[in-house]
């Protein structure tokens, strides 16, 4: 079979769990590679650190630490970059761009940070840069934003885009545990690092975001533009009280293009138990997309992992050997052709949950309200729980509401004796009405 096909030859950086999880999957679909590419698929090289060091399923004799042997090897085609972080990894693919080689990453933090850069060195050279994996691990969207959807105009993606903290708030809200015990969990299950930074401050999922926005809504977004705030504070009561209101608490990307204006943010969220993405449970992932002919899509599946990360770059090889045979690499390179401003912070509008802790007097709720709404904040819903040792919980959740006017009012309350703490402040999702989303 071997002589009737072109061989194309990859070099892959990195053999971590993704890395080996990429070998040892092209090992296995290596026969299947001529019917669907009409080519062979090879990995020929693998850039690690230490050559000497044995790694499970790929040969001793295919490792290498020379980078300059991989990028002056007219053979190796194609670069496969499952490194991580941000240098060398930008500097490689630049390299490998500026070389001719097609390039495939995973490399979330690159995208979100350098993805102008690396979009616009691709098509100076004509190469293919896919970047699937980066977002939602084996979740196929970047691709369908960029093909299947097209003829849309986005105006809203929303999801569950980290499986670390998915994962503790199922724990927390099935099983009742406080933040701290279900993130040990996780640690103990592999769901989340031993510094799990990264994902409880949703920082992970922000760079994910911006990557989405900028695709979804044709203008570049980097992590910088992106609102986060992570889950670390979130209570156990917090995920009570959003049951007994009918809510389910995620954390969830949120980006929107109202009106020429985005606004890209992370941060936990009450949504309608009924809402779909209220039974996305543990550690799988979720994407829900909004645009003027499709309506809503969600696309759901395993966001993280060596073999559904390894199936998303798998599938980005496979598009870049089919336009090389048939020459046409290159065709969907950045999609950024609009440069759309930000919506200033201070003026997006969201309902809110508020959990505050307050002495038990006569007079306080009469006060909590004069406060929000001498800030135009007005409240929609509102509870207060029997006092304990001297002090209640009143919980409001409140009309959409400038951001800048709901900081007003906080401030407030920190001056307040009568208020003891504010305890919590999420926000809350509402049914799309017209270009008012949330």
């Amino acid at each position: 079979m071997s002589s009737r096909y072109e061989k194309i030859s990859a070099a892959l950086l990195g053999a971590g769990t993704v890395g080996g999880g990429v070998y040892r999957l092209l090992k296995k679909r290596k026969d299947e590679m001529p019917f669907k590419i009409q080519a062979e698929l090879e990995i020929s090289r693998v850039l690690v650190r230490n050559p000497g060091k044995k790694r499970e399923g790929i040969p001793q004799e295919i490792l290498t630490d020379d980078w300059e042997g991989i990028l002056k090897d007219p053979k190796i085609r194609i670069v496969i970059e499952l490194m991580g972080g941000i240098e060398p990894a930008r500097t490689y693919i630049l390299q490998a761009l500026e070389a001719g080689k097609h390039v495939v990453t995973a490399n979330k933090d690159l995208m979100a940070a350098h993805g102008r850069e690396l979009m616009d060195a691709a098509q100076r050279h004509h190469c293919d840069l896919q970047f699937e994996a980066a977002v939602g691990g084996g979740i196929p969207i970047i691709r369908p934003l960029k093909e299947c959807l097209a003829g849309n105009e986005i105006t809203e993606v929303m999801g569950i885009v980290n499986g670390t903290t998915n994962y503790i708030l199922t724990r927390m809200t099935e099983d009742g545990m406080d933040f701290a015990e279900a993130l040990k969990k996780a640690q103990e299950l592999g769901f989340a690092e031993a510094d799990p930074t990264s994902d409880i401050e949703g920082l992970d999922a922000g760079r994910k975001m911006a990557i989405l926005a900028s695709i979804a809504f044709h203008s570049r977004v980097t992590f910088q533009d992106v609102d986060v705030k992570g889950i670390t504070k979130i209570t156990a009561k917090d995920i009570q009280y959003a049951k007994e209101f009918g809510y389910t608490l995620k954390l969830l990307g949120v980006a929107r293009n109202t009106d020429g204006e985005m606004e890209v943010g992370v941060f936990p969220m009450m949504i309608p138990s009924s809402h779909p993405l209220a039974h996305v449970k543990d550690a799988f992932n979720a994407v829900f997309v909004h645009g003027d002919a499709v309506d809503d899509a969600m696309f759901q599946g395993k966001g993280a992992g060596e073999m559904p990360t390894a199936s998303a770059v798998m599938g980005d090889l496979i598009a870049v050997a089919r336009n090389m045979q048939y020459g046409c690499c290159g065709r969907i390179g950045c999609s950024c052709y609009r440069d759309l401003p930000m919506k200033a912070s201070g003026e997006s509008r969201h309902r809110y949950f508020l959990r505050l802790i307050v002495e038990d007097r006569t007079g306080i709720l009469a006060g909590v309200a004069g406060v929000l709404g001498n800030n135009n904040v007005s409240i929609n819903q509102v509870i207060q729980k029997p006092a304990v040792g001297g002090v209640a919980e009143l919980v409001v959740i409140t009309d959409k509401v400038e951001k800048r006017h709901l900081k007003d009012a906080l401030v407030i309350f920190g001056e307040m004796s009568m208020i003891r703490e504010v305890a919590s402040v999420i926000r809350v999702y509402s049914q799309r009405q017209g270009d008012d989303l949330l």
